[in-house]
């Protein structure tokens, strides 16, 4: 029988084999893309529970996995990451109120976390965790039938995970192709194998604070503030249209951009939403009341702003994670969006989101992180943009833990997604009609994306080196190349069709001005004449850039 000290220490045990082997299984993500993270996300979401029980000494079996669970729950991060915290919970949830667990109790909650798992994603492919879960605790039921002893039926459990796991690539046949199994079935497998080692030898796992996450991933990596702000001025306006107004707001934008950057112009029949990075803002508004009544107005000194923040990081060498403080439920929409970089956050922040947590690629931000962030969102309906398909499944995971408003999850997958979503917010409807409304023209956004390659690959008969400039069109690597923005303009050459009126090139924190200017220019003399084109300073890690097509 295995009591609650017991589950305790093997809980433990996994997490500390799973830190010390995370950069392995990082390793065994195929995708040329600089995501391979399973490992460290994995890693991240059950070292919330090794902590969480380290205070604990309850004897309780049923307290302790409950106790797990809701860590790993808080701490998730990344789709394998949220899988393993709700594989955990069902365990949780099947050993409550149970002092001691035997073989065939371990079996069947583990099959209430299997169950959960496949129904949280929408959809569930063979050939990964789940597959590994799911046979695993198949093996375990047959198992507990012969012997209910708890040691019998977990090393059942881990043998068949093992299994499994050497199954996946006849499963998936990009596993096959790139000669490596699941990495979140290695994951799981890992921990579940440093438990075994606690409950067969009575032994734990010794933590290797070297491999051990010390940090979240991604604090290193939000950009800091460019000295070289070229224009002063925030500037936000909101129109009320005139109904015997003939000018047309494509030529407003056509001006502003003469006048500015980061420029964007929304229109309806009624109101006119215009923002814009200038020298100005007195020509913004004398602009805007050609068209209108002023209803609303926003002037910002960026610099100043850029001043104050350079005082305040001067307290600090390092940057800390943004802390969220709990606000009231008072207005009637407001929205979270995931972003990294300081231009792409702030940029979120002009576009009305009212918290921005740091995250994207590479650097997913934990279920507790949104769950914080929607917290100190002052709205009774709160909407959630993830702008990542890697952080949609813990952003899902705050919905039930919400209790004083409604969290509602539009599952943006992209940065541009993201950006188009929150321009097409009608605040004349509600909530959930926005949600709609909103995904609705997020999916009719053109995303690429500009990186480099992780690690060598082969893909579409290319090889791959890593260090290569490589290019994705709507999530498909379509290009390689030795120049970003060579890769770029092949790219936009690739998206931009006869119907496509607007193009957004936000450009990352490694790219250099002038090369920003450069892919902006070929953009113009490219697509100019036919479609609004708009350069935006995001200070995005990975990315070199970033194609928003319209």
């Amino acid at each position: 029988m295995i009591n609650g000290e017991m589950l305790k220490q093997a809980i433990i045990s996994g997490a500390h084999n799973i830190s010390a082997q995370k950069n392995h299984i990082n390793d065994l993500n195929i995708f040329p893309v600089p995501d391979g993270d399973t490992g460290t996300n994995m890693s991240m979401t059950v070292m919330a529970a090794a902590k969480a029980l380290e205070d604990c000494d309850s004897t309780n079996a049923g307290e302790v996995a409950q106790l797990a669970a809701k860590a790993m729950l808080r701490g998730a991060r990344g789709n394998s990451g949220v899988i393993t915290s709700i594989l955990f919970r069902g365990f949780g949830q099947g050993l409550k109120d149970m002092e001691e667990v035997n073989g065939k109790n371990i079996a069947a909650a583990l099959g209430i976390g299997v169950d959960a798992a496949y129904k949280a994603v929408t959809k569930p492919a063979e050939g990964t965790i789940l597959t590994v879960a799911r046979m695993a605790y198949e093996a375990g039921v047959e198992a507990s039938k012969e012997n209910h002893n708890a040691l019998y039926v977990w090393q059942t459990i881990v043998n068949k995970a093992n299994d499994a796991l050497a199954l996946t690539p006849e499963l998936l046949p990009v596993l096959k192709k790139a000669g490596v199994v699941d990495a979140g079935g290695k994951g799981l497998c890992t921990i579940f194998e440093g438990m075994l080692t606690f409950f067969r030898d009575g032994e734990v796992i010794p933590y290797e604070e070297t491999t051990a996450p010390t940090v979240d991933t991604f604090e290193s990596a939000a950009a800091e503030f460019d000295d070289d702000i070229e224009f002063t001025y925030c500037t936000e306006i909101i129109v009320g249209r005139d109904t015997e107004c003939t000018l047309d707001p494509d030529d407003l934008r056509t001006y502003l951009q003469t006048i500015g950057d980061c420029v964007v112009v929304v229109n309806d029949e009624e109101i006119i939403k215009v923002h814009v990075h200038t020298e100005t803002p007195n020509v913004v508004l004398e602009q805007g009341l050609t068209y209108g009544q002023l209803l609303a107005v926003k002037v910002e000194n960026m610099k100043e702003q850029h001043k104050n923040a350079k005082k305040a990081s001067k307290k600090s060498k390092k940057a800390k994670k943004e802390k969220f403080e709990f606000a009231e439920p008072t207005e009637d929409i407001g929205f979270v969006a995931v972003a990294a970089g300081e231009g792409m956050k702030n940029l979120f922040k002009e576009l009305g989101c009212v918290n921005v947590v740091s995250g994207g690629q590479s650097m997913n931000p934990s279920t507790d992180d949104i769950y914080e962030a929607v917290l100190a969102t002052p709205a009774k309906n709160v909407i959630v943009l993830p702008n990542n398909k890697n952080i949609i499944l813990a952003a899902e995971q705050t919905v039930p833990m919400v209790n004083d408003r409604n969290v509602i999850i539009v599952p943006t997958r992209t940065i541009p997604q993201g950006m188009t979503a929150l321009l097409n917010f009608d605040p004349e409807i509600s909530a959930d009609s926005n949600a709609q409304l909103m995904m609705d023209a997020a999916r009719n956004v053109g995303t690429g994306l500009v990186t480099f390659a992780a690690r060598n690959s082969e893909f579409g008969g290319k090889k791959i080196k890593e260090g290569d400039i490589i290019a994705l069109e709507n999530g498909k690597l379509t290009i390689t190349e030795k120049s970003a923005v060579k890769a770029l303009v092949k790219l936009a050459k690739s998206m931009v069709t006869r119907d496509t009126s607007f193009i957004t090139l936000i450009y990352g924190e490694d790219v250099e001005e002038e090369d920003a200017q450069k892919a902006f220019d070929e953009l113009q003399d490219k697509f100019g004449s036919r479609a609004d084109i708009s350069l935006v300073k995001g200070d995005q890690p990975v990315y070199y850039f970033i194609l928003s097509i319209e």
